[in-house]
């Protein structure tokens, strides 16, 4: 057994490595010690990288187990003995502890160890979600952060020794890059087992410190318990995956390299012969004779993709606004580009990360954003455009299944309608209406253009994610001075949401700048946008209700039908036969009251094969 020792905030800690099979009586010991006195003991995991699934075996190296003073490490690839072991301890321990827990730990330990994430979550707390609880931001917002480091520096002992930057040099020294170095450091690096003992130490001592933070502030643990139910369901879907259609993408890769040099060699014709060249850019757009407004921070003509996409008459679905004839260099820019994104985002990182069972497993975080807003990444499939159909395409619903898709009935309004009791509002979505049209006849008249419609529904959404007059005109091509008849137009028609900003605002700042939303989430307000209230209040509290619907498919049995949660809509692989039912069911789980309001799913929408069939692909 090799040992390892030291202090923190004047409190001491031992660690202990197993080196050889007759040392795990003592860790054995140890672990019916802690079970047998009820004690939190937190569990963490040293990997060879991010990549649960695309691995394969011999990607969990070390398991560790720890409480405030005591820690244990097992060295996994060293052998079978030490893996059951650890999956032994799993079993036993009634009280768990991780950091990112059903993010990361559990799948691990789920895939690698046979250990259900299920059963691994229903006796864990995960000291990120707690940290998130109490403040959402990250470091560079103004937050702790969620991230170990930060948090036992803040929580627990500010001059704690930062092993991750000394592992970060061990790699240098070993000549080793970063994302390598976790697989290829020496499993007995003595800095290596000291950065994973002091990984549950921190853990261990982070939760009550964290909880007791809670409690000062008035945080329900309902919601505690709330947010670690839709991780888990998150950390499901997450471990589902979808099908990748391989020899589609390996063909959609090398389309999207010729449509990005296709582009490319039109905007050379144009003297721009780099298309991430702002300068070049810039240059060519003014000597075609357009007229570029703002620059950035350096003084450089700002040409970011909302200028060019105003410029090339593009909505953000990149479908015709028809408000000018479209600038063809800034079409040209942006296809170039976008098809180079898209060819290393999704076609290049499908193929990197498909695991041996041909499925993508992408990163979902529950409560990613400040809002709370679920974020899927690796691959980013949530900021594809809603028209897409060409990268949806590649994914697969399992074999002899069928893909769907059941979101909210514009959510963000229903919402807003519920939290600011905007009456014309709701008595529209009593009646059936459709909200933008509703707005659309009360702002402009019985007479109203789809024109009118789309920037009512501009106004709408601007007045839910903080856009102004000036963003609503370029977006919908509608003249400024109309946008801002319209939504003066808008402020009188539905007059309880300006007031209702105001009474949040001043809440807030009773509040120390953070906003309450109505199930307790806390969210801090920066001191110069403290108009993003009502943004964040809506944004979180219809996240909230997808949060709930997945816990009411859980109840219903559904989640192995679950896939994906893409910003209001969920994404699901069903047998044939059985699929008008199952996503029947899921809209039923997607339909509750809210103060009043009802937040409704709209049909749901059943495919072929893949999930761009149900954006129009023949798949």
């Amino acid at each position: 057994m090799r040992h390892f020792s030291g202090s923190l905030n004047g409190q001491p800690w031992t660690g202990y490595v197993v080196e050889r099979p007759e040392d795990l009586h003592a860790f054995e010991q140890w672990v019916r010690r802690q079970a047998e006195t009820q004690t939190p003991v937190a569990v963490d995991s040293e990997t060879c990288g991010l990549k649960i699934y695309a691995w394969g075996a011999g990607f969990l190296r070390l398991a560790q187990f720890g409480n405030e003073t005591e820690a244990y490490a097992l060295p996994i690839e060293r052998g079978r003995v030490y893996a059951e072991s650890a999956a032994w301890a799993l079993r036993t321990l009634p009280d768990l502890t991780g950091h990112n827990w059903a993010g990361f730990d559990a799948q691990v330990f789920d895939t690698h160890l046979v250990v259900p994430l299920e059963e691994l979550c229903a006796k864990a707390t995960d000291t990120q979600i707690l940290a998130k609880l109490i403040d959402p931001r990250q470091t560079m917002e103004g937050g702790i952060g969620s991230s170990l480091k930060p948090l036992s520096a803040h929580y627990i002992d500010a001059s704690a020794p930062d092993t991750q930057d000394g592992l970060k040099q061990v790699f240098k020294d070993l000549k080793l890059k970063v994302a390598e170095g976790f697989a290829k450091v020496p499993l007995d690096h003595p800095t290596y087992l000291e950065y994973g003992l002091l990984d549950v130490i921190l853990t261990s001592r982070l939760r009550p410190r964290l909880e007791a933070a809670l409690e000062r502030l008035g945080v329900s643990p309902k919601l505690s318990r709330y947010e670690h139910r839709v991780a888990r369901i998150c950390a499901q879907m997450q471990r589902a995956g979808l099908v990748l259609d391989e020899e589609y993408t390996e063909n959609l890769r090398d389309a999207l390299a010729h449509d990005s040099d296709t582009h490319s060699a039109i905007a050379a014709r144009y003297g721009v012969t780099s298309v991430n060249s702002g300068r070049q850019v810039a240059e060519a757009l003014l000597a075609m004779g357009e007229t570029l407004t703002e620059k950035t921070a350096s003084g450089a003509w700002k040409v970011d993709k909302a200028v060019l996409m105003a410029l090339a008459d593009l909505d953000r679905d990149w479908k015709p606004v028809d408000s000018r004839t479209g600038n063809p260099l800034a079409d040209a820019v942006l296809r170039s580009k976008r098809s180079g994104k898209w060819r290393s985002a999704y076609a290049d990182n499908f193929l990197d990360n498909v695991d041996d069972q041909g499925r993508i497993h992408a990163n979902i975080q529950s409560m990613q954003a400040r809002t709370f807003r679920m974020s899927v990444t690796q691959p980013a499939v949530q900021t594809l455009p809603s028209s897409d159909k060409m990268i949806r395409r590649a994914l697969l619903a399992d074999e002899g299944h069928v893909p769907g898709s059941v979101d909210f009935q514009a959510v963000e309004l229903r919402v807003l309608a519920a939290l600011a009791d905007v009456k014309r509002m709701k008595a529209a979505i009593a009646a059936g209406e459709d909200l933008h049209s509703y707005t659309a006849r009360l702002v402009f008249g019985e007479g109203f253009t789809e024109k009118d419609r789309k920037v009512s529904k501009g106004i709408a959404f601007g007045k839910v994610y903080g856009g102004g007059a000036a963003t609503v005109a370029r977006q919908t091509g509608a003249p400024l001075p109309a946008v801002q008849r319209a939504m003066a137009a808008y402020d009188r028609v539905y007059p309880e949401v300006g007031r209702a900003a105001k009474d949040w605002r001043i809440e807030a700042f009773n509040n120390g700048m953070v906003g309450v939303s109505i199930t307790g989430h806390r969210l801090p307000l920066d001191r110069d946008r403290s108009y993003a209230i009502t943004n964040y209040l809506v944004q979180s509290t219809a996240r909230d209700c997808l949060g709930q619907s997945l816990i009411h498919m859980d109840e219903a049995g559904l989640v192995p039908y679950l896939r994906l949660p893409v910003h209001d809509e969920v994404i699901l692989s069903m047998p044939k036969a059985d699929a008008a039912e199952i996503s029947r069911a899921v809209a039923d789980c997607m339909t509750f009251d809210l103060m009043g309001v009802p937040i409704a799913a709209g049909d749901p929408e059943i495919g072929i094969r893949s999930w761009g069939s149900l954006y129009g692909a023949d798949y």
